[in-house]
């Protein structure tokens, strides 16, 4: 064994120290690069959820103040309903007690909007 050598050292001069710190730094970037790429893609899927639910649940209050079962105007409602839901009522339209509305909401930066029909079932509107 040479003077200046350590012991458990490899033979030619070959060091290793370090290389799990970079193998470390690696990983973290990795993680954090897929974690930077996962989380906007889970967010519009999120607001495409919200979009549809909102709109399900006034295009149902629509139908419903239509119908007679509960009172109220019929596209207001729906409106009202979108508004609690944290989205926008793009548009509302009836045809006889079928009802058809259309909302959007903003989702970083992106708007995702969906779209719901209400109404008895078999009802040709």
């Amino acid at each position: 064994m040479s003077r200046h050598s350590r012991p458990g050292a490899r033979a030619g001069g070959a060091d290793d120290r370090g290389a799990a710190s970079v193998v470390a730094l690696g990983l973290v970037g990795a993680i954090i690069g897929l974690t930077a790429l996962v989380v906007p893609v889970l967010g519009a899927f999120v607001g495409s959820q919200r979009a549809a639910n909102a709109a399900d649940a006034a295009a149902l209050a629509a139908a419903d103040a239509s119908s007679g079962a509960v009172p109220g105007v019929p596209c207001a409602l729906a409106s009202a309903i979108a508004e609690r839901n944290g989205v926008e009522l793009v548009s509302c339209g009836l045809e006889g007690p079928v009802s058809t509305v259309s909302v959007r909401v903003g989702v970083l930066g992106f708007d995702v909007s969906a779209e719901a029909r209400a109404g008895p079932p078999g009802w040709p509107g």
